[in-house]
């Protein structure tokens, strides 16, 4: 794809969009992990000086709307520790296996997400890294291999990952303390080579990102993308629950988000919009259930909501052509065939790697031919 500018505008907690609502701040959260108080941070920061209605997005983060101090929401995020690095906070793009180490998966990736961030952040090179570029972390399961990041590692057992570019297999193999230094490296060559490409696979040539690796086997797998998030009462291998919530439409109100930080628990956004809280005993799990299930979070698999998803659309979004959150309401119970994604126009932001994408036309909406 031919880009007609060098560096996109995907914005930051200090590099804002001006949408049609106000300034828009998007906070990284590498791993979609966030603690309690960060997310009781942000809650609050939504109800003071923007939109109550805090957004989750296809990353794994959150975002802040109609913001009317954007230096007060930046502080009460650095406060929180949500921005550590001013030079790369917007290349801090990484998704991973959210119940890694505690429910499943064939390796725990929690401490590797962790220091691929801080090596993010050392890198200087980085820093101009478009804010598109997505790091990928699956530990096994196949649940983010799929999401076809930039730069991923896809664990085969404990010790052994697959190298991945785009989502795909390159035939190398990495010994799990050469993980982080692989994706780094990757990163930073496609910073170098990148003209005006955002992302690995708008690049025209991908071999010069693999000059320094050797492939030891057949190149060119790639996993299926989920599209449904884990949700319900959720067995921790440590004999602890984690509880996972879809969140309809990414829609997270500051208020829920209150009530989700007064756990006191680890929690973590995915992918798929949902949060999961982490570390419980099972009768706090249990009164928590009770307290969040009539708060619009859905912990059912079962539920028409993990089928449908939407973009911002009107009035927020001055591109989009219809109030799209509305009409997935209203076609929630209508039959479909797999997950439909309602967009405002071709842009088609935060579509799902599977799926139909419904584009409003301002006369109804047509399928998307082309997936984004």
């Amino acid at each position: 794809m031919a880009r007609i500018r060098d560096r996109d505008a995907c914005p930051g907690a200090l590099q804002l969009h001006q949408a049609a609502d106000g300034a828009l701040a998007r906070v990284r959260l590498p791993g979609g992990v966030i603690s309690a108080g960060q997310l009781e941070a942000l809650a609050r920061a939504a109800t003071e000086f923007g939109s109550p209605a805090m957004e989750l997005t296809s990353r794994g983060n959150i975002q802040l709307r109609a913001i009317t101090d954007t230096a007060a929401v930046a502080e009460i995020a650095a406060t929180a520790g949500l921005l550590p690095s001013e030079t790369h906070e917007r290349v801090r793009n990484i998704v991973a296996s959210p119940l890694s180490g505690r429910v499943g998966g064939l390796a725990d990736i929690r401490v590797l997400v962790t220091e691929l961030d801080e090596a993010i952040q050392s890198e200087p090179a980085l820093a101009d890294l478009p804010g598109r570029f997505l790091f990928g972390v699956d530990d096994g399961r196949a649940d983010i291999s799929g999401l076809a990041a930039d730069a991923g590692a896809h664990f085969l057992d404990e010790t052994t990952a697959a190298l991945l570019l785009a989502g795909r297999d390159t035939g190398v193999r990495l010994d799990r303390p050469d993980v982080v230094p692989a994706l780094i490296a990757i990163a930073t060559r496609f910073a170098t080579i990148r003209e005006k490409s955002w992302r690995v696979a708008e690049l025209d040539d991908t071999a010069p990102l693999l000059e320094q690796f050797t492939p030891t086997v057949e190149r060119g797998a790639t996993w299926a993308p989920v599209s449904t998030p884990p949700v319900g009462w959720l067995s921790q291998g440590d004999g602890r629950v984690a509880l996972g919530a879809a969140v309809p439409l990414g829609v997270l109100q500051a208020r829920v988000a209150e009530f989700l930080a007064a756990i006191g628990a680890p929690l973590a956004i995915t992918p798929w919009r949902s949060v999961l809280v982490f570390d419980l005993e099972e009768g706090v799990a249990d009164t928590a259930l009770r307290v969040l299930a009539p708060m619009d979070l859905v912990f059912d698999e079962a539920s028409p909501w993990l089928s449908v998803s939407a973009c911002t659309g009107s009035p927020g979004c001055a591109h989009s052509a219809a109030d799209v959150r509305a009409d997935a309401t209203a076609a929630l119970n209508d039959p479909a065939d797999g997950h439909r994604h309602f967009v405002g126009c071709d842009r088609a932001c935060g579509s799902p790697p599977t799926g139909g994408v419904l584009v409003a036309t301002g006369d109804g909406y047509r399928l998307r031919t082309a997936h984004p």
